[in-house]
């Protein structure tokens, strides 16, 4: 079973690092915006899987934890692309 969570966690980092292309040879900024949420979603889950493969349940706290920066941090960007100024 660890073996497909394994697997799983090599095919993230994979398509994390398709990602990173689309970041940087995105052609305009919300495509790179919305590249940079797709490999914090995708770290997240991988974050899961490694506490899940070592047993260790403080991974998801930490998990939980970058999500909400992530989102955050996604929000604010969008709201400077689209008004210029997070005001």
């Amino acid at each position: 079973m660890i073996d497909v969570f394994t697997i799983s966690g090599i095919v993230l980092i994979f398509t994390i690092f398709l990602c990173l292309y689309r970041v940087v040879a995105g052609p305009d900024s919300c495509n790179r915006l919305i590249a940079v949420n797709a490999i914090g979603t995708k770290t997240i889950i991988l974050l899961i899987i490694i506490g899940y493969i070592y047993e260790r349940p403080l991974f998801l706290d930490i998990s939980l934890a970058y999500a909400m920066i992530s989102f955050t941090a996604t929000l604010a960007m969008a709201k400077y692309l689209e008004k210029g100024c997070i005001c």
